[in-house]
């Protein structure tokens, strides 16, 4: 009985605290809707080109290299990102380094002070402190942003590690989206990474012209979004509402809000045809399960639902009618709605819409058909599983 109350009170002070977190904070920054921009945009899909591209990239740097990811690792992907970071800094170029506390945990204490050693900027986002320490801890910055000489951008799915490269076994191929962008939008990108350097640091910086060259228009229009634990719902909500004939949807974890998911049956309803792309692989606990009962009402209303098997699906992606595309670091599940900082990139180009679509079917091709049968045929332990998982699901 002792053991029980214990455990009672234990949930009651962490539920007061995120929820006495989410009052105090209820007035942060929620949305920032950058102006529309004309960049030219390249999509990468494959680890191996992107970091090819990547790395070459920042050896080109002159002035000053602005990096966030919510994971880095410390392995053989990422020793030669650290290696360029090292000597660029101690070449004079500005060299700022921002991740995640949670998801880059565990980097050696040694690493990070060569790096700094070497004139390398680096800080941790959002790392968690009292009060409101659980509240603190589950609201994460997602974010991928690289901003290079504030004339090259790069935004996606893509973090640094062994398994973004293919080199996991665990994993196999990781498929990806992610954006090279130059032009306009690269000061928006910039915005952001400042933004987001100086809430992590609580140092302002100085001299920020330097950071905001002038940029020539590119060919492609499109928009970029950051969302801080708000605001995606309704972003999400008001992309599917102008569907007329086709939503894809790719994303490694699908756990939508109800309002959203209502949407989505909707859409249906209203005879626009949706597919939705996830991996057959789980890399985290029950966020598969917790996908099974949105999937049993979407087959059951007419949506086709595919999970891809060669490797682990990681994309974030949005395709609207072939009209308009989304690519970002945003998954299609409550984490990324509620919890987590955001950011993506709606591109109104056709030519560019066609190609992401391009690279959705083609993935299409190494996925399995999900059927309400084999709904109905899951185990025992797939079904107790999903129960555990419909009572977590907004924190998964």
């Amino acid at each position: 009985m002792v053991v029980i109350s214990v455990i009672a009170i234990v949930l009651l002070l962490v539920y007061l605290d995120d929820k006495l977190g989410q009052f105090i904070f209820r007035n942060g920054r929620k949305k920032v809707v950058y102006p529309e921009r004309r960049s030219d945009i390249s999509l990468y899909i494959n680890g191996r080109h992107l970091f090819s591209d990547y790395f070459a990239e920042l050896g080109r740097a002159r002035d000053h290299i602005h990096v966030l990811f919510y994971i880095i690792k410390n392995d053989e992907t990422s020793a030669p990102f650290f290696q360029i970071l090292k000597e660029k800094a101690a070449a004079g170029v500005k060299v700022r380094v921002l991740t995640d506390w949670v998801g880059s945990f565990g980097l050696p204490k040694a690493l990070i002070h060569s790096l700094k050693e070497s004139g390398v900027e680096f800080a941790y986002a959002r790392k968690p402190r009292f009060p409101f320490f659980i509240y603190r801890l589950n609201r994460r910055n997602h974010r991928k942003i690289t901003v290079i000489d504030g004339r090259v951008g790069y935004i996606g799915g893509f973090n640094i590690g062994r398994e973004y490269n293919g080199k996991d076994a665990n994993f196999g191929e990781w498929r990806d989206y992610h954006l090279k962008v130059n032009g306009e939008g690269v000061h928006d990108l910039q915005e952001q990474f400042l933004h987001d350097w100086e809430e992590a640091t609580g140092r302002t910086v100085s001299d920020k012209h330097r950071y905001f060259p002038p940029l020539p228009a590119g060919a492609i229009r499109h928009q970029l979004v950051a969302t801080n634990g708000a605001a995606l719902e309704e972003q999400f909500i008001e992309i599917i509402r102008q569907a007329k004939k086709e939503i894809m949807i790719g994303s490694p974890y699908f756990i939508p809000s109800q309002p959203l998911f209502r949407e989505l049956m909707e859409a249906l309803r209203r005879g626009v045809r949706v597919t939705v792309l996830v991996p057959l692989k789980a890399d985290h606990l029950f966020v598969k399960e917790a996908a099974y009962p949105y999937f049993y009402r979407l087959l059951k209303a007419g949506a086709r639902i595919y999970r891809f098997y060669q490797g682990f699906y990681h994309a974030k992606t949005l395709v609207i009618d072939e009209e308009w595309c989304d690519v970002g670091t945003a998954n299609f599940d409550r984490r990324s709605l509620f919890l987590n900082g955001e950011i993506n990139c709606y591109v109104f180009d056709r030519a560019f819409t066609r190609l992401v679509k391009r690279a959705i079917e083609r993935d299409l091709l190494r996925a399995e058909p999900l059927t309400v049968d084999f709904w109905h045929k899951r185990s025992l332990l797939d079904r107790g599983k999903q129960s555990i998982s419909q009572l977590i699901s907004a924190w998964l």
